[in-house]
């Protein structure tokens, strides 16, 4: 089989090829080596490869007895260098930090790994995953899709790496969008589970107060559902029927931020898809009823929680960015409130179920992404109001727990995400209206949304 041809597969394609003997896990693996040595010179998706030891884990794939019953068999995985892969240093996207190699797999990648995939290597992300970019003193990471752009972050090098067929899926964490922005940007599903439904790296109860989630990036919804199934408790099914009413939600839920006509498009393009053939769900413009404060909310756990890693991590704060130092001092001072995300999902369910609503769609970020490296040595301040704008529809679903999800849609030829929201336990009612909208054009003629049809 053509080497490209197994790089274009997906997770779903590989592993079946490998059940069924048509391919090996090694020459699986030696596909997606050759496109990372012809690739990443250029895209900086990963932060350390190891191919000899690549090779080694796929010899072991092919020689377990039970590999025809693996359900990523010979699947080639990308980690975010936040979790730890035995063997492989683990840089929060820091050059503060230490260069030894983690001494275990994190318990995630030991389900990974459990369920026949394969790392080929630690993806780059932003020094401690603080921003919706991904670049640091460590590197820069370009959109495979556009290599003068960002591919957003901070899993910018996870989702790098499978736009550009390096990686069949990625693992990444989202404490604001950090999964759900670069799948917006590189053309890819992203999935931000519910509170609890994955386990956080290193067995953590919470990380940045109760922000942050693990998460699947793959190109299809069912590659993403595979990769949910294996890090979670429960396998994910999509189902037959898609969501039979939907609400859509074009409104920005801060201060700041102008949604693009392009990303408007795309939404209202979304729910039409949604709403068209035989089945199609009843759409709805309505907003949620968003608290006041709800930035500032987010923002208080954001810094609490960036000085808890600091401390955690060792870090020497002269050593940091001069923005990361920043944040850490000003989450040392943080009272974050004990009660506002709670209270805030639960205006958010009842909201859904007052509305008769299966789901809610909307714009995943609000416009396209920026120069690659643009924001390299800038302030805390110029950081955070460059991210205000840019991406504000991503960090509400953090403070709420609710999974929320982004999938690509087709605007004149070139993917653009749209986000998903939904109650706890939606995560394969999303996904299945994810797959509703794969590689469909959607209609663009008119950005105008209307008030409801049927």
């Amino acid at each position: 089989m053509d080497p490209d041809d197994l790089t274009a597969l997906g997770a779903a394609g590989i592993a079946a090829r490998v059940h069924d003997g048509v391919v090996s896990a090694v020459h699986v693996a030696r596909a997606h080596l050759a496109r990372i040595e012809a690739r990443d010179g250029v895209v900086g998706a990963f932060q350390v490869v190891d191919p000899a030891r690549v090779i080694a884990e796929a010899e072991g794939v092919d020689s377990r007895a039970d590999r025809f019953a693996l359900p990523l068999a010979g699947v080639p995985v990308a980690v975010k260098d936040c979790v730890d892969v035995a063997g492989y240093p683990t840089r929060h996207g820091s050059a503060a930090s230490p260069a030894e190699p983690a001494r275990r797999d994190d318990e995630l990648v030991k389900r990974l790994r459990a369920a026949g995939a394969i790392v080929v290597g630690k993806t780059r992300m932003p020094e401690l995953a603080i921003w919706g970019f991904t670049h640091s003193e460590l590197g820069t990471t370009r959109n495979p899709l556009d290599e003068a752009s960002d591919p957003g972050g901070s899993s910018g090098g996870s989702a790098a790496a499978v736009a550009a067929g390096m990686a069949a899926l990625a693992l990444g964490t989202d404490g604001g969008g950090s999964i759900r922005i670069p799948a917006a940007y590189c053309g890819l599903v992203g999935v931000k589970p519910g509170a609890g439904v994955v386990p956080l790296p290193g067995r953590l109860d919470q990380h940045w107060c109760g922000l942050s989630a693990a998460g699947p990036l793959a190109r299809t919804a069912q590659d993403a559902a595979l990769m949910l199934s294996v890090l979670g408790a429960a396998p994910v099914v999509l189902g037959d029927d898609g969501p039979s009413r939907i609400a859509l939600s074009l409104r920005v839920p801060s201060p700041f931020g102008r949604l693009h006509p392009d990303h408007r498009a795309a939404a209202v393009g979304a729910a039409a898809r949604l709403r068209a053939g035989p089945g199609g769900a009843t759409v709805t413009l309505a907003d949620p009823p968003y608290p006041r404060g709800l930035a500032t909310q987010w923002m208080r756990r954001w810094h609490a929680g960036v000085a808890h890693d600091l401390a955690a991590l060792r870090l020497d704060p002269a050593r940091v960015e001069a923005r990361t130092a920043t944040v850490a001092r000003k989450g040392r001072r943080a009272r974050p409130g004990r009660h506002a995300g709670a209270a805030w999902r639960e205006r958010m369910v009842a909201w859904l179920d007052e509305g008769g609503y299966d789901l809610m769609i909307g714009p995943a970020v609000a416009g396209p992404a920026p120069a690659a490296g643009a924001l390299h040595g800038r302030g805390y301040t110029r950081t955070l109001l460059q991210q205000a704008r840019q991406v504000p529809y991503t960090p509400a679903w953090n403070l709420a727990g609710l999974p929320a999800m982004v999938a690509p849609v087709v605007i004149a030829g070139r993917a653009v995400g749209v986000q998903l929201v939904g109650r706890p336990g939606s995560e394969a009612a999303l996904l299945t209206a994810a797959a509703r909208l794969e590689h469909r054009p959607v209609p663009v003629a008119s950005a105008a949304a209307p008030r409801s049809y049927a």
